[in-house]
C-alpha cells in the first residue's frame, strides 16, 4: 500500500504528541505490553498485509451494520453517509492495520497516535478530508470498538498456517497494542490536567 496514494496519511508530518515517550513506556508498562508483543506484531505483519481488504470488508460491514456508528460518516445537512469520506478514511484504516502490525513505537508514532485521537474528536474532525460531517465522535465508541476490532481480526491471524499458540500470541499482542492506542486517542476528550 503506497502511502503517498492515502489521502490525509500523514505520518511523520504531524504536531508533536504532548504524551512524552517516557509516558507512553508507563502505559505500555500499564497493558503488560512487552518485547514479546512486538515480535508477535511484527510477525502478524506478514500474515496481515495482504489481508487487510477483507479485513476492512469485516470492520466497514460491522459498521454499516448500525445506523448509530455510520452516523459518524454522514453528511451533517442530509443526514446520508459519505461514501468519499468513508472511502478515504477506509484507507487510512488500512494503513492503521499496517502501521499497529510493523509495532514501531517511536516519536513518529507517538505523534500520530495524538493525531488519530484528533481526528476523532472536535478538535479536528473533519479538517483532514474537509467534509461536513458530525463534529465530534462520541468518545464511548473509542473503547467499545476494541472488542469487534481484536475479535474480528483472530481469524486472519489464522489464515496462514501458524499454529494455535502463534495465533493467539499475536492476537494478545494486537489486543494490548488497540488498548494502548485507545488510551492515546483519548486524550482529547479529558478534561485538561486530567489525562
Amino acid at each position: 500500500m503506497q502511502t503517498s496514494a492515502i489521502p490525509g496519511y500523514t505520518y511523520g508530518s504531524v504536531p508533536r504528541s504532548p504524551i512524552t515517550l517516557d509516558d507512553l513506556a508507563k502505559l505500555q508498562e500499564a497493558v503488560l505490553f512487552t518485547e514479546d508483543d512486538v515480535a508477535a506484531l511484527r510477525q502478524s505483519y506478514d500474515v496481515l498485509a495482504d489481508q487487510v481488504e477483507d479485513i476492512l470488508d469485516v470492520w466497514y460491514g460491522f459498521v454499516a451494520s448500525h445506523p448509530h456508528l455510520v452516523h459518524y460518516f454522514s453528511n451533517a445537512r442530509t443526514g446520508e453517509p459519505d461514501a468519499a469520506y468513508l472511502a478515504a478514511v477506509r484507507k487510512r484504516f488500512g494503513r492503521w492495520i499496517l502501521d499497529t502490525a510493523a509495532a514501531n513505537y517511536d516519536q513518529a508514532w507517538l505523534d500520530y497516535q495524538d493525531e488519530i485521537g484528533r481526528r476523532h474528536h472536535r478538535s479536528a474532525k473533519n479538517t483532514t478530508d474537509h467534509v461536513d460531517s458530525v463534529p465530534n465522535i462520541s468518545f464511548r465508541y473509542l473503547p467499545a470498538f476494541i472488542y469487534p476490532i481484536t475479535a474480528t481480526l483472530k481469524p486472519f491471524l489464522a489464515k496462514k498456517g501458524h499454529s494455535a499458540e502463534e495465533v493467539e500470541r499475536m492476537h494478545q499482542a494486537w489486543l494490548k497494542s488497540v488498548i494502548l492506542q485507545v488510551a492515546l486517542w483519548s486524550r482529547p476528550y479529558v478534561k485538561e490536567g486530567d489525562y
